[in-house]
């Protein structure tokens, strides 16, 4: 299975390491990161895709975080 999870954030250190407990664990980018103005709240947010190859088949009952 081909796992997929995108990661979103304001834009402060706890959004880097978000991505970078991802990637210690086996995930990988997927793609260019994507930065935008949040102007309901008034912050920047960030987000990235990462994808994972692991065991098993798809269900929706598949926890992505616990890849």
């Amino acid at each position: 299975m081909k796992a997929y999870r995108l990661i979103t954030d304001e834009d402060t250190s706890d959004f880097c390491h978000r991505v970078t407990e991802a990637l210690s664990n086996g995930w990988g980018l997927h793609g260019s990161p994507s930065y935008a103005f949040d102007a309901a709240n008034g912050v920047m947010r960030c987000a990235q895709a990462v994808v994972k190859d692991a065991d098993g088949d798809y269900s929706r009952d598949v926890k992505l975080r616990r890849l």
